[in-house]
């Protein structure tokens, strides 16, 4: 989920606190471009501080940053799988809930789902749902399923897959009826043919350019994130989205406080603002990814919450990406026979 904020901001950030006077700092490590900056101006007003943001690309690469021994994060927004491997790991702190009023906001609707309904370690930020988009005024009669990947060979060379093992593996699991998360040798094998049939037809496994690609009409049909969907068709009309019939994934990004967090009161302020309610609409705006938030939906039109928020019946089909534990060996080996594949 999966956005770039500009490194430069951050170093702005620390330009400013070199230069001002001193005031406390929130070291934040995030996804790119998945924050309203304006928010988090306000954020510093408010407390009269500076939020300086570093970015990762991934799950892993994050991971393996902090277990490399950076530190000097405060908050951190892995994805709901990562949170609980990290606090396996006995990298996280429990959250104080006291220290959050507005934990009440969240929608219950997400807790049933979460990997961890007691937020003992994450507060959930955003929802994001992997499906398919297609640029409809080039593509017509599409079925909606990720067998489109295989059928459609009239777009050869026109389309992508996401560059994620667990999400492009996911799909092909969920496409022959299996869950996402399955760690039966038998049952990746399956997926790794079909991905393998997919990849004849695609472009590339993309993670970042198929959003101006689907924009430009570079690509006509894109495996990816509803989010990043989302904001090209905030301008484009003809780009169209679905969540194949088959099930698809979902991925929850919580934020998490390190336990050497050098600055954790602060950390369980900017939690609580970002889950006011007024607050989480405007960053759902910016981000068009779903942040599990009632009170923020007296904020958003009837529209804007149709195109961000899954129908009870879509959310039911879909299922959240788990750590798999040791078995990630078999999703690593699945990938690289993919990738290998000609």
């Amino acid at each position: 989920m999966r956005k770039f904020i500009m490194a430069s901001y951050a170093a702005v950030m620390v330009a400013v606190v070199g230069c001002g006077e001193s005031k406390p700092i929130l070291n934040v490590y995030n996804w790119s471009e998945y924050i309203d900056e304006d928010i988090v101006k306000e954020f510093e007003q408010k407390n009269n501080c500076r939020v300086v943001i570093d970015v990762f690309n991934s799950n892993e690469a994050m991971l393996a940053k902090i277990q490399a021994g950076a530190k000097g994060y405060d908050l951190i927004f892995p994805s709901s799988y990562m949170v609980k491997l990290m606090a396996k790991n006995g990298l996280l702190e429990k959250i104080d809930k006291s220290k959050i009023s507005t934990l009440s906001n969240i929608d219950p609707t997400y807790i049933v789902t979460a990997l961890d309904p007691d937020m003992e370690y994450g507060v959930p930020y955003m929802v994001t749902f992997t499906g398919i988009a297609y640029r409809g005024d080039s593509v017509k009669d599409v079925d909606k399923s990720w067998d489109v990947f295989e059928k459609r060979t009239d777009l050869k060379g026109r389309m992508t897959l996401l560059d994620d093992m667990r999400e492009t593996i996911g799909a092909a699991l969920k496409y022959k009826g299996y869950s996402a998360n399955s760690t039966n040798a038998t049952e990746l094998a399956e997926a790794r043919d079909e991905v393998i049939k997919w990849k004849a037809n695609i472009a590339k496994f993309e993670n970042e350019q198929y959003k101006n690609g689907i924009a430009t009409g570079e690509f006509l049909l894109v495996h990816g994130y509803h989010g990043d969907i989302g904001q090209v068709r905030l301008e484009d009309d003809d780009v169209q989205f679905f969540l194949p019939r088959e099930g698809f994934l979902v991925s929850c990004d919580e934020m998490v406080i390190p336990k050497d967090a050098a600055d954790k009161d602060l950390a369980y302020k900017f939690i609580e603002f970002l889950h006011e309610g007024e607050i989480a609409a405007r960053n759902m705006a910016f981000t068009t990814y779903w942040c599990p938030n009632n009170a923020a939906l007296p904020f958003m039109s009837d529209e804007y919450k149709a195109s961000i928020i899954p129908s009870s019946e879509d959310f039911q089909r879909g299922e959240v990406i788990d750590d798999v534990g040791e078995s990630l060996r078999l999703f690593t080996e699945t990938w690289d026979k993919i990738k290998a594949a000609k």
